[in-house]
């Protein structure tokens, strides 16, 4: 299944009102063509051929700003529903609420385990 892009920077309650994927992944905005954080970018292509395949889960791809709207403790994606403290974060949803997490370097050694809780 394809991946779906929030495009540009998304108000925080309207992908969790509008969630309708088992996986959302958070990333830092893209700048000159490619994502501000090193870190989003070494696991692109992972997450990539994770979540595009036919049979592939379903995710939603939600950017959380340039570095300098990051930085800000007031970001809207590090409070409220998503509580998101570092890029990337992978959040597994289920029954609408979440049900697993991965965070930065985890994600390259455990998605496969993120995949079959």
């Amino acid at each position: 299944m394809p991946i779906r892009v929030v495009n540009g920077f998304a108000d925080p309650q309207v992908v969790k009102d509008a969630i309708g994927e088992e996986y959302i992944i958070f990333y830092s905005s893209i700048m000159d063509g490619n994502m501000w954080c090193p870190d989003c970018r070494d696991v692109e292509i992972l997450v990539n051929r994770t979540f595009c395949g036919e049979n592939s889960p379903s995710a939603l791809i939600v950017y959380v700003g340039d570095r300098a709207e990051w930085r800000i403790p007031s970001n809207p994606f590090r409070g409220g529903a998503w509580k998101v403290t570092s890029v990337p974060t992978i959040i597994r949803i289920k029954d609408g609420v979440e049900a697993g997490r991965l965070v930065e370097g985890a994600i390259a050694s455990s998605l496969s385990d993120l995949l079959k809780a």
